[in-house]
Order: C-alpha cells, then structure tokens, then sequence
C-alpha cells in the first residue's frame, strides 16, 4: 500500500483529483450504509441534489490528494497552490502573545491548512496539530512521519497530547482541531448540529479559556482542477456563553456556539463537506481511547 502512494503521490494534483471523483462515485455505489449516511446527512442541511452529487465527488478528491499532500518532500512549497483571504487575523493573533486555537471542520482540503500555516507563519510560531492515530500500523506510522514537517508538530489525541497543546499555547504558538470530530466520551457534550444533537468537543473552548488564545476559523476550498487552494481565516461569530451558569450549562452553550460557526463555514462550501463522516455517532469508550481534558 505504501509503495501506491508513493506512486500516486509523484502524480499531478490535476491528475489526483480527476481519479477521485472517479473513486468518490465509486465508493458510492459500493457501500449503502455510506450511501444511506450521506443522503440523510445532506438532507438535514437541505441541500439540494446537485450539491449532494459534488460532495461525493469531492470526497473522493479529498482521499486522492492525501498521497499528495503527505509524501510531498518537505522542500517543495505549496507556493502558488495556495492563496490566503483573512491572513491579517492570524497576524494579529499571533502579536497578541497569548497563543492561537485554528478550528477547521471536515470542509475542502482541512489537511493542507497546517502544511499553509507552517510555510507561512512557521518560523515565527510552530504549530501543534491534533490528530487521531489509525488504528492500521502501516498508516499510523505513516501519519506520524508525513504531517510531521518543519514547524509543525502533531499531538495525538490523548492525555499527553492535550497536555503538549497546552504547552504550545502558553509559549504563543499555535493549535489546529477539527471540532466537529466526535470525541471520546467524557470528553463532549450533546449539542445541535444543523438539528441533530451531535457529541460535540469541549476541548477547545478550554484550550482558549486555560491560555487565553485567540480562536479562529479556518478552511480551504478546493480549487477546480487541480488549481490549489484557497485558505479563508475568520473569527467566530457565535455568541460567547454567558458567565454565572453553572459548569454544565457553559459546556452546552459553548458546544452549541462551536457548532453554529462550523454550520456557517460549511454552508459557505456544502458541496466539500464530508457529508458521509458519522457525524452523529456514539462516542467510544474514553477508557479505551486513553484520553482525558485538562482540568479546567
């Protein structure tokens, strides 16, 4: 398998991604627990047809480019594949000394956003990225090494890694989550998601209240054939919940206020959403993930 996406990894993003769409039909029609998934999941944010159609397209695009994007030599920039809208936030964030918390749902190409980052803004404050190991070895390993890149770092999705973000804050660098994965248990709350209660992360909202770090939004579109990407950095806009309620309470607004803004970045690009993502999902056993929250 490794030695595939070596070869596929030599290709063009053009060319990787004209095969996705290919391989996102293709995953489609072969699995009708995804296919079931993906229309209920779309049907909740009312899209509409030909939307749904481009999402499982882009899907497949988002697999494809993965090669790509983590077998790329480290010495080889994005350069030109990338162009930034909102860059003068992460500017100022970065100049109030407190450390930033980046936030990026399961939207376009959220992998190439650390790799943007680091090219961008690495020398002047690392990045620490949050990720969940793969339960194969092969690419497990694989993921260790390949998002590992100069400036960047990667934090595995326990104790220890929460611990190293902290960190990282609190010297001003930076963090990257995908609030809208579903964490282990004890580690969320229940909170609406375009309707549906969804089990939602508290992780970052305590991240931001332990440090002090400034929160932003963050994606990147995909661009038609193999063009690149578009990173758009933005400030949430949901309103922060009120103080005086109790511990309970403030978990369950901050959640609701996350899912809001991760709703309107997604509507924004409905069609690069991971729509077939189990979204709504139980979440596993926090015993058996070995993951717990810094106290607060």
């Amino acid at each position: 398998m490794l030695t595939l996406m070596r070869w596929l990894a030599r290709r063009s993003l053009g060319t990787l991604h004209a095969w996705g769409g290919l391989l996102g039909w293709l995953a489609y029609a072969l699995s009708p627990a995804y296919r079931r998934r993906l229309r209920a999941h779309a049907a909740l944010a009312g899209l509409a047809p030909a939307v749904r159609r481009q999402a499982v397209a882009e899907t497949g695009r988002m697999v494809a480019e993965l090669p790509w994007l983590w077998l790329r030599p480290a010495d080889r920039p994005l350069g030109a594949l990338v162009r930034w809208q909102g860059a003068e936030l992460i500017d100022a964030a970065l100049d109030a000394g407190h450390g930033l918390v980046l936030l990026t749902p399961h939207l376009g190409c959220f992998e190439v956003c650390a790799q943007a980052y680091v090219e961008r803004w690495g020398e002047r404050a690392h990045m620490t990225a949050m990720y969940r190991p793969a339960r194969q070895a092969w690419l497990r390993t694989l993921q260790e090494t390949a998002r590992r890149r100069p400036g960047l770092e990667t934090a595995p999705a326990a104790l220890a890694g929460v611990r190293q973000m902290i960190r990282a804050l609190r010297r001003g660098e930076t963090v990257g989550l995908l609030p809208d994965q579903v964490p282990p248990e004890g580690m969320g709350v229940w909170a609406p998601f375009f309707g549906q209660p969804a089990y939602t992360m508290t992780l970052a909202t305590r991240l931001v209240q332990q440090t002090r770090a400034a929160p932003l939004l963050i994606w990147a579109e995909r661009l038609p054939r193999g063009a690149g990407y578009v990173l758009r950095v933005q400030a949430p806009q949901a309103a922060p919940p009120a103080e005086g309620t109790s511990a309970e309470a403030l978990q369950l607004a901050s959640a609701t206020a996350l899912n809001r803004d991760m709703e309107r970045l997604i509507l924004q690009a409905p069609g690069q959403y991971l729509w077939g993502y189990h979204r709504f999902k139980q979440p596993r056993r926090a015993d058996a993930a070995g993951v717990e929250e810094p106290a607060p």
